[in-house]
């Protein structure tokens, strides 16, 4: 026996691989399904205790038939803290956050890594599609991206710890398709091996953001006006939480030309609309930054790499320079489109993640 490995399981095909191969392997494996939010929380979205009932089921369903323990861990206070006050306050406030930063971040490796030392497992077990590795020569463990480019979940991992990093094993990452892996389920004789993948965040089920912000607040945001660059009004907008920059759909308004989200001034409650042409900039700023593949770089000095500024932008060539106060200045060779605050830009290095942080 290898040792005990603690699988963060949600019900899904992907997670219930990772566990099938590592008890496969030798590890004694210890399923986790975690109760992330009340369904208070969530609205009538179906969900039940912060997951779907079948969740926990399909789960329970795929340990009971690869014969280990199940758990069901209740995580709500340290999500609603970490992931859902971070979510609300960030709209609030006129940015835009991905909520799956906070939750990797905060609770998949945050909490439950510390409960998986409670119980004296040697490794966090996920289903994402990345890869680890230990660089012995500059003693640094390595977060790389999974081989399928197309499926790699890297990004969302970028503020691992160099403890996390050591202590966690990702099966899936060496995975060419999710073919391979409904395979290897059927093998198993998993029974959510034909299970659709979810492309929803878990708490807002069906993508209405700002529906959610208002029941978890019980507030109404007022609305205000649009307004071009030089503040001409354009028109009436219906609450500033329901925009985000580079936004065209869903404005409302009947323009003689397109206009997008180019700003929000949440002091004047004004959301600035602007062509096309103007979303495009080639320079952020990104605060808390996490370097992963090396140690940060003296202030001044300039790197190379590639950058992702969100999750499904195309990774552009670009270099990254830290400032005194450890932010780090990333200039684009070619204009971005719609660089909004409050996601997150990750740095590349081929296959290695070089680090990530907020924009600011």
């Amino acid at each position: 026996m290898k040792g005990r490995a603690l699988i963060a399981m949600s019900g899904g095909v992907d997670s219930s691989v990772a566990a099938a191969l590592m008890q496969e392997s030798g590890y004694e494996c210890i399923g986790v399904t975690m109760k992330l939010f009340s369904k208070e929380a969530a609205g009538d979205s179906g969900q039940k205790d912060g997951v779907h009932p079948e969740d926990t089921e399909d789960a329970r369903a795929v340990a009971h038939k690869l014969g280990i323990r199940f758990d069901v861990c209740n995580f709500t206070e340290d999500f609603t803290g970490c992931v859902l006050e971070r979510f609300v306050h960030a709209y609030e406030t006129g940015k835009t956050p991905n909520p799956c930063i906070y939750c990797n971040r905060y609770i998949k490796f945050g909490r439950l890594f510390q409960y998986a030392k409670e119980l004296s497992c040697e490794v966090l077990v996920t289903g994402h599609y990345a890869r680890t590795a230990y660089d012995g020569k500059h003693s640094r463990w390595q977060l790389k991206r999974g081989v399928n480019r197309a499926k790699d979940q890297s990004y969302v991992l970028c503020f691992m710890t160099q403890e996390q990093l050591a202590h966690t094993i990702f099966p899936l990452g060496e995975f060419e398709g999710k073919d391979q892996v409904r395979e290897i389920a059927h093998r198993y004789g998993l029974t959510n091996a034909s299970r659709h993948d979810s492309q929803d965040i878990c708490f807002v089920p069906d993508g209405d953001y700002a529906g959610f912000i208002e029941r978890y607040t019980g507030k109404k945001y007022p609305g205000g006006d649009f307004v071009s660059p030089e503040g001409r009004v354009l028109g009436q907008h219906k609450g500033i939480i329901r925009y985000t920059i580079g936004q065209r759909k869903g404005l409302g308004l009947a323009l003689p030309a397109p206009l997008y989200v180019r700003k929000k001034d949440v002091e004047k409650n004004q959301v600035i609309l602007a062509p096309e042409k103007d979303l495009y900039s080639r320079t952020l700023t990104a605060y808390d930054f996490n370097w992963i593949s090396r140690e940060a770089p003296r202030p001044g000095e300039t790197i190379r790499v590639t950058a992702k500024p969100r999750y499904r932008a195309k990774e552009a060539e670009a270099e990254a320079r830290v400032q005194e106060d450890g932010s780090v200045v990333v200039v684009f060779d070619e204009p971005q489109r719609a660089i909004t605050t409050g996601q997150t830009v990750v740095l590349y290095d081929g296959e290695l993640v070089v680090g990530g942080g907020i924009i600011s």
